[in-house]
């Protein structure tokens, strides 16, 4: 029941990052600021990620989430698509999903956000033909941020999973 629900809510996400943005009212997520690292690219859906770690720019393979949420918003359909659409062609390419978190909470409480990011990424992947045994999932919480600092634009910066070829 829950493969159901999760696929029923992908497909609706998905249906909807098709849409005309002035048709669809949503509240956008928190996104890491344009000069933090920027995201062109990633929006349109015109990624196509290489099949390795070097192919695909940073914003290429970065996932970012809203504070204490582990919900992948719609923008980044497109973007897991490409990626979930190159691992699936080749049953010998693997990847490791690497969830990280900022340093707001607890140590244990970062570990395990960071694993429901991977996790979530892991099943978004997988719902679109990527086999099990080709995705792994790691958490580093808040031990590898990407960004230093402890303002906003930084912890937006480390709230992320990372997909890394060759996992």
């Amino acid at each position: 029941m829950r493969k159901i629900l999760m696929f029923a809510l992908l497909s609706a996400t998905l249906a909807l990052a098709g849409c005309p943005k002035d048709k669809v009212q949503e509240t956008p997520p928190a996104e890491p600021p344009a000069s933090a690292g920027g995201q062109e690219g990633v929006e349109s859906g015109a990624v196509e990620p290489g099949m390795e770690t070097g192919g695909a720019s940073e914003a290429e393979r970065v996932v970012y989430f809203d504070f204490d949420s582990y919900e992948i918003a719609s923008q980044y359909a497109a973007m897991i698509g490409a990626h979930a659409r190159k691992i699936a062609s080749s049953g010998a390419v693997k990847v490791r999903l690497e969830g990280h978190t900022d340093e707001r909470g607890s140590r244990e409480y970062n570990i395990g956000l960071g694993e429901k990011r991977a996790q979530a990424v892991r099943r978004a992947l997988m719902l679109q033909g990527v086999g099990d045994g080709q995705i792994v999932t790691v958490s580093y919480g808040e031990e590898r941020p990407g960004q230093a600092g402890s303002d906003e634009a930084s912890w937006a910066k480390n709230r992320r999973v990372e997909i890394v070829y060759g996992g």
